[in-house]
């Protein structure tokens, strides 16, 4: 899933992601389900930020809730409308595109990580906040500085699927980003392979300071390490928050 200010996630990574890396979404749908459970109830709209190739999407539409769902990648989007086609989709770029209002938004699989910088993050933070209806909810996962030290010195990654194959290597250049050079094989409808490389930088932040963000934009928010009954990895960790309903007259 890509929030990313450049262009990423290509026609090849995106249809790996998608084969390949369904099982975050996977676990965190019940979750999030539930917690979203007051919006689908009064028919409230969903905003999904980083909905990637619709892999959350689906779980989403399949439940009954109304859904803008919105990525940075073309690539991924156009696999979301057929993953998801009871979603409207289109393309937005955190932290600086304008966000419809929202009953509710979501982003599963750190899509404000892969804005330029810290301060992109606490834009993204603040335009998030500043969407959401009255009584509206935010669920959101974000990489904290955590992720980095978890993961330093790792080996590379590699999987490989039928027509499918990907290698990661990580680095760390510093405490607040993390590094991965992607190369992708796809078999194409010749039988040959083709390669292609993306380089993902991704900006980490301390997660200690987002509730203290959103409180100042009226969002009541906290961090927890799972979302229902998923526990995140180590260093991820997930937003939990509700912007006050207006009182009853």
């Amino acid at each position: 899933m890509s929030g990313v200010s450049t262009p990423s996630y290509g026609a090849d990574l995106a249809l790996v992601h998608d084969r390949g890396f369904g099982f975050h979404a996977a676990r965190c749908a019940p979750g999030v389900l539930t917690l979203l459970e007051p919006v689908r109830a009064r028919g409230g709209l969903v905003l999904e930020v980083g909905a990637g190739t619709g892999l959350l999407t689906r779980h989403l539409v399949d439940a009954g809730h109304r859904v803008v769902a919105t990525d940075a990648s073309p690539a991924m989007l156009e696999l979301a409308r057929d993953a998801a086609p009871g979603a409207e989709v289109r393309v937005l770029t955190l932290p600086d595109d304008p966000l419809p209002a929202a009953d509710a938004i979501v982003g599963i699989g750190h899509p404000l990580n892969y804005v330029a910088d810290a301060a992109g993050v606490r834009r993204g933070l603040v335009a998030m906040a500043r969407a959401l209806r009255p009584g509206g909810l935010l669920v959101l996962d974000l990489c904290d500085l955590r992720w980095a030290d978890a993961r330093r010195g790792d080996p590379p990654f590699a999987r490989v699927g039928d027509d499918w194959a990907i290698v990661t290597r990580f680095d760390v250049p510093a405490p607040d980003r993390f590094v991965r050079d992607i190369t992708t094989f796809v078999r194409t409808p010749d039988g040959t392979w083709r390669r292609d490389d993306e380089h993902h930088e991704t900006v980490l932040v301390n997660a200690s300071a987002v509730p203290p963000l959103l409180a100042a934009e009226g969002v009541d928010a906290r961090i927890v390490t799972g979302i229902g009954d998923a526990e995140l990895p180590d260093g991820l960790v997930a937003v939990i928050g509700a912007r006050a309903a207006p009182a009853a007259r």
